[in-house]
């Protein structure tokens, strides 16, 4: 079993089209490790072909891990807010998150059935790393999200492995982040193409200062593909089934940010990317399960060993300034599932089931036919 996804590198990102989403510019990797401290990592499991025989494969899934700080976030929890969309999905730890409004643990994403196995080895891992004296510790909240990579994967067989994820935690790291079919993107697709792991950021002013708003996300839903507006899955002949009883999908996002915000401004901040989302051409079907994370990696919980019992964090105070970090939310989600379809490679799975690549030459044939219309 490898841990290595397929070759990508010469599939491009979507702003390398020349799509350019929203006003704001990206940070220097355009990715959610722009928000400084933040590391990510993945673990990719591939082996086998042919017919599925479930405990064997084939596999076609695997795990990525989000740090928001190299630090131990038990001791440091982030400020964070969630936010439902479509409730369809299988998560750990999100009804916590909202009580508290805290991430206390690396967040992972994997296959909807491998929840439990990562929850799991999230407890070991936490346990080993993070907790000095047990008797003082005696619970805490690991976050695991995921999508359904069914289609492709021996999903029943259980693949994942504790392993999988210390390794992911543990080379997680700042800088470019791998996009499409890798990690937690193996076995997915979105608007009928293949997809995986997207990322992007934004770089916005709030009073005077620059501050960064990144996304990652885990794409498998269920939608006709537009790109920046244009129609491209419609005139590629790709488009969603709505007659009878079509299938759905899901969507993970954790939006990060360097601006101190507090749990209830995050919540609102989660919310956003369901804009991006829909502009993707997502329908919001009845199985999918979309959910979607946001923290602060600036405002935390004042270390409690000390005693005092109110905050000295710095926090925005006024909400109208969050009109452009809700738009930049917006715009990097939407960029990020784009970027999970066009860096995504053609995956040949489970029973011969397969999940094709969108076109890329062709894609930029239908985009640079709007780009002249639009001009003439």
């Amino acid at each position: 079993m490898i841990s290595r996804p397929p070759d990508n590198s010469r599939r491009l990102r979507v702003r390398e089209l020349g799509v350019k989403i929203g006003p704001f510019a990206t940070g220097p990797d355009n990715a959610i490790t722009d928000v400084k401290g933040i590391k990510v990592g993945q673990v990719t499991l591939w082996k086998g072909e042919g017919k599925l025989v479930p405990g064997k494969g084939p596999v076609r899934t695997g795990v990525t891990a989000v740090l928001p700080h190299s630090g131990n976030l038990l001791s440091a929890p982030v400020e964070a807010g969630c936010h439902v969309f479509n409730g369809a999905g299988t998560t750990a730890g999100l009804s916590l998150l909202e009580e508290y409004g805290r991430i206390e643990t690396p967040v992972l994403l994997t296959s909807t059935l491998a929840v439990g196995k990562a929850f799991d080895a999230l407890v070991k891992y936490v346990v080993k790393k993070y907790i000095e004296k047990p008797e003082e510790n005696s619970w805490f909240n690991p976050l695991v999200g995921e999508t359904d990579d069914s289609f492709l994967n021996d999903s029943h067989g259980l693949h994942l492995r504790a392993e999988h994820v210390f390794q992911a935690i543990d080379t997680a790291e700042g800088g470019p982040v791998a996009e499409g079919v890798v990690g937690a993107g193996v076995g997915i697709r979105t608007c009928g193409f293949k997809a995986g792991i997207g990322t992007s950021s934004r770089i916005i002013a709030v009073g005077g200062r620059r501050f960064t708003v990144g996304s990652l996300i885990q794409s498998n839903f269920l939608g006709t593909l537009r790109v920046d507006g244009i129609p491209l899955g419609k005139e590629l002949g790709v488009v969603a089934q709505m007659d009878d009883c079509p299938q759905g999908g899901s969507l993970m996002v954790i939006t990060a940010t360097d601006l101190p915000l507090n749990s209830r401004q995050l919540k609102r901040l989660a919310a956003r990317g369901v804009l991006g989302m829909a502009r993707t051409g997502a329908v919001g079907s009845h199985s999918s399960g979309d959910y979607f994370i946001a923290f602060s990696t600036t405002y935390r919980q004042e270390n409690l060993a000390s005693g005092e019992p109110f905050r000295k964090s710095e926090i925005l105070l006024r909400d109208e300034y969050l009109t452009p970090v809700f738009a930049a939310a917006a715009d990097a989600v939407e960029e990020a599932i784009l970027n999970s379809i066009f860096k995504a490679v053609t995956v040949v799975g489970r029973d011969a089931n397969r999940a094709e690549a969108i076109d890329i030459d062709k894609a930029i044939e239908v985009l640079n036919k709007y780009r002249q219309g639009s001009q003439s």
